[in-house]
């Protein structure tokens, strides 16, 4: 079992290095110039070239790659262009606060999600079963954005329960960080939890149509007993990767979210970096993100070996 852990964990490396080749590989081939961007459509033709020799923009775009990843690998992601600022400074607290908001929205959207789809395939074709499908179908095809928008009209306008925009600073006391982010925390619970609740009924209902379900049937245990007991347990594996993969959705995909409510996390400061054309930054929350999905989805690779003893058999 060893062995297969550390294949595992050597995919996972692997899979990074070739996400931070193709992270770079984007931002190098993205229209226009650089240099003419930061520093204007008035800068005169020396001060680009000056520019672009001190980005190193005129050396080979492998060399490039070579020094950026091994710059993050002692942990200096770069400087902004736009402002000179060391970037994985900037990033750190930005960083934090994206956590705090995926954590916020896993400790509803979890529970929520794994305790509602067990009820529902414990009542399989029933109203609860029913109104737990369509209301989770319903979530999953409305796009993000909207939700946010509608949460925000109902709440912040209407209500007036709630600010519109979740600014957070580094001073302020945790219960005033969970009043600003509710509302996001909302949207990205809804979003997630709708996928995870439907993904724990498929997994448990699968299992159902197994010989030793069927013997629990006949010996006369209930439906509840049956699921949570024998189901369950052999249903974790997917219900394990189905989490993990909208935990890292939750750190990946907040960007539309920090951008509607004006989130000062790592969503918004890429945006910011996009509208800017500061490649570094660009790069930098690229490679936070795709490292938090790898990372969360390497866990639960293992996580589903140690939870199923077949996933520990090759085939």
């Amino acid at each position: 079992m060893l062995r297969l852990l550390v294949s595992r964990l050597l995919l996972g490396i692997l899979t990074l290095i070739a996400v931070s080749v193709l992270i770079f590989a984007a931002t190098e081939i993205l229209p226009g110039d650089v240099a003419s961007a930061v520093l204007g459509q008035g800068a005169t033709p020396e001060t680009l070239a000056a520019f672009r020799a001190e980005l190193g923009l005129d050396r080979p775009s492998y060399l490039r790659y070579l020094d950026w990843a091994w710059g993050v690998l002692h942990g200096d992601l770069g400087t902004a262009l736009t402002n000179k600022r060391d970037i994985l400074k900037t990033l750190a607290p930005r960083f934090s606060n994206t956590i705090f908001l995926a954590g916020f929205a896993a400790i509803i959207a979890v529970p929520l999600s794994v305790g509602l789809g067990i009820l529902s395939a414990i009542n399989e074709g029933k109203w609860i079963d029913k109104v737990a499908n369509i209301v989770s179908l319903a979530f999953i095809s409305v796009p993000e954005f909207f939700v946010a928008y509608i949460l925000i009209l109902v709440f912040a306008v209407i209500l007036v329960w709630f600010p519109s925009i979740a600014t957070v600073y580094q001073s302020m006391s945790f219960g005033a960080r969970l009043y600003v982010a509710t509302l996001p925390a909302l949207t990205l619970t809804m979003l997630v939890a709708a996928h995870m609740l439907r993904m724990t009924r498929s997994s448990v209902l699968s299992i159902m149509s197994q010989p030793y379900i069927e013997m629990a049937f006949l010996k006369g245990l209930p439906r509840s007993r049956v699921i949570v007991h024998h189901a369950l347990p052999n249903a974790a594996a997917p219900i394990i990767a189905v989490i993990a993969l909208n935990l890292a959705y939750l750190i990946v995909g907040v960007v539309v979210i920090e951008v509607v409510f004006v989130y000062p996390g790592v969503g918004q400061y890429m945006v910011d970096g996009v509208s800017k054309r500061d490649l570094p930054v660009v790069q930098a929350c690229g490679l936070v993100f795709a490292s938090a999905f790898i990372i969360l989805n390497t866990f639960a690779d293992i996580l589903s070996i140690l939870v199923n003893p077949r996933l520990r058999r090759p085939k």
